[in-house]
């Protein structure tokens, strides 16, 4: 009894390692992770802010192959602080209780993750912490589970040839695209300068996707709203959060486990590849021919049409 008590009142990751069977976890955690909310059941706590304790202990099965110090092969703790900034952002509710089980469902959409343990607590409401914690597995979640799968941005991907990417009318295109509501990402092809030829047909296809980054640069370069992203980690938070994205598409390409088929110097059929991943909304090609056999819509533009 003595020992329920303890785990009762210790933190997740205990009570994590105590309820875990046989199969190996890895676990993630957020410690104290304190918000100003407006949040409860009381008319007293309407119309005024609150401070809120998370402390969130995700379960994963262990990466088996070799980390390589890459981002997209774990779970990152940015998707624990975004599910509890996306549900405090949905609306507001009452109880705790339906907050805690909200945000264990939107982490438990992530692919890595097994169980969930979400404490919340209101440090404000008396002389000590009143809150709750429960724990949600994957498989509780059903049909909940698959709807919050679906919950994922769908882009408006452009691609930009070499004219379109030198046009003085890029800043205003961007403007408009912005505005349009949908996260925007940008794909380049390569630069026009000569590239080293390498004769080996792997090497070669870095040297192009390296050709492409460097023009991607050279893009962030006349409009410092856009930021060069290379892995979908990054550009999943630079999606939901409203940042103008350019791909570097070296990770992702050589990544991928049923990759582009065409070469890399194909910059827009690249491109298109790339927006059939992301379930874009569209594919806009600006002063280059559009793509063949894409299966999202694709709209081809020259540089003096409007982007509207």
């Amino acid at each position: 009894m003595a020992s329920e008590i303890r785990l009762a009142f210790s933190h997740p990751s205990e009570r994590s390692v105590a309820t875990a069977g046989d199969e190996p976890r890895d676990r993630i955690s957020l410690r104290d992770h304190i918000r100003e909310v407006e949040i409860g059941a009381f008319q007293a706590e309407r119309g005024t802010t609150q401070r809120i304790n998370f402390n969130v202990v995700v379960e994963v099965l262990p990466f088996t192959g070799p980390l390589d110090d890459d981002v997209d092969r774990i779970l990152s703790y940015d998707r624990v602080t975004e599910a509890i900034a996306s549900e405090l952002a949905a609306e507001r509710v009452n109880l705790l209780e339906t907050l805690a089980e909200r945000i264990a469902e939107r982490i438990l959409v992530e692919p890595q993750a097994l169980r969930a343990f979400v404490r919340i607590e209101k440090l404000d409401r008396g002389p000590g912490a009143l809150g709750v914690e429960i724990v949600r597995a994957r498989g509780d979640l059903g049909a909940q589970h698959a709807a919050r799968a679906e919950e994922r941005p769908h882009p408006r991907v452009v691609y930009l040839a070499n004219e379109a990417l030198d046009a003085p009318g890029l800043p205003g295109w961007t403007d408009l695209l912005e505005a349009s509501g949908a996260p925007l990402i940008f794909c380049v092809g390569a630069h026009d300068l000569p590239v080293p030829q390498a004769g080996h047909a792997l090497v070669q296809r870095r040297i192009d996707l390296l050709a492409i980054e460097q023009n991607g640069w050279r893009l962030a370069a006349r409009d410092h709203r856009a930021k060069v992203v290379a892995t979908r980690t990054e550009l999943d938070w630079a999606m939901k959060n409203g940042q103008v994205c350019i791909w570097a598409p070296s990770k992702i390409v050589l990544d991928a486990t049923q990759g582009p088929k065409g070469p890399a110097r194909d910059a827009a059929g690249l491109a298109a590849w790339f927006a059939e991943q992301l379930s874009a909304r569209e594919l806009i090609v600006v002063g280059a021919g559009a793509p063949a056999g894409c299966d999202i819509p694709v709209r081809r533009l020259d540089i003096g049409d409007r982007l509207d």
